[in-house]
């Protein structure tokens, strides 16, 4: 199984090895420093710290940890330009699989330009991105979302994350991958199944959104365990448990 969005440097040693125990081989962790920061080099320390330390923290329990850096609009805040640099580098070096992850929280000016600035580096390198929807107004935000993309990416390099069934009919007719986040006070994996249910497995991907934020590391086995308990195929369960994520990163 593969866990397509969390954030490691908010968890400890003993998730890490659940997870792997429940059976996740791999797992994409993504940036989001979750407070305001006075300044653009706290944010490049917690994006290093990420892909030099978690990504060790995390193989010593068996978990493989692949990684998606960028600005989180919460951190949208700072001058973003030697963030950026990185960025190019991360991307030659082959060390980040996505930049990620990125998107809209307020709809700020400041969001919306240095969302539009990573989205032009993806097309600029032809990377992966993964885009975050908030938590409120979720599809006002998202119907932004979906005016920018095309404007600077094709929709096939984007995940759009945090899809919950009160907004996946907004976004399936677009041809961006999109993210079911199974996370107390997000979604449960009956929600999930329930939009998988009804639009098909090819689209999906699944990921437990592990952070700072009341979290379940085990909510990607779970919500397998129960598609395999409805008696679901395999064929189906594999796409949203692997296939799907290891054709879209190129894992």
């Amino acid at each position: 199984m593969i866990d397509t969005h969390m954030h490691a440097d908010a968890r400890s040693g003993e998730d890490f090895e659940k997870m792997f125990l429940a059976g996740i081989d791999t797992a994409i962790t993504c940036s989001y420093y979750p407070y305001k920061i006075p300044h653009e080099m706290i944010l490049l320390n917690h994006l290093n710290r990420i892909l030099e330390l978690d990504t060790k923290r995390a193989m010593e329990h068996g978990l493989e940890l692949k990684v998606a850096l960028g600005i989180h609009p919460t951190n949208s805040n700072v001058n973003p330009e030697i963030i950026f640099d990185e960025l190019y580098k991360w991307i030659e070096t082959d060390q980040i699989v996505a930049i990620g992850e990125i998107g809209l929280e307020d709809l700020t000016d400041s969001e919306i330009s240095v969302f539009e600035r990573q989205l032009d580096i993806a097309n600029e390198t032809k990377s992966k991105v993964i885009i975050h929807t908030p938590r409120r107004n979720k599809r006002e935000v998202l119907k932004r979302i979906l005016e920018i993309v095309p404007q600077h990416i094709e929709e096939s390099q984007a995940v759009i994350d945090h899809i919950n069934p009160e907004v996946v009919c907004d976004a399936i007719d677009s041809d961006c991958m999109l993210g079911l986040t199974v996370q107390p006070q997000k979604m449960d994996e009956f929600e999930a199944i329930s939009i998988l249910d009804e639009y098909g497995f090819d689209r999906f991907l699944l990921n437990s959104d592990i952070s700072n934020k009341p979290s379940d590391p085990l909510s990607v086995p779970k919500t397998v365990r129960e598609l395999v308990r409805k008696g679901y195929e395999n064929k189906e369960i594999e796409k949203v448990s692997s296939l799907n994520a290891k054709e879209f990163f190129r894992l």
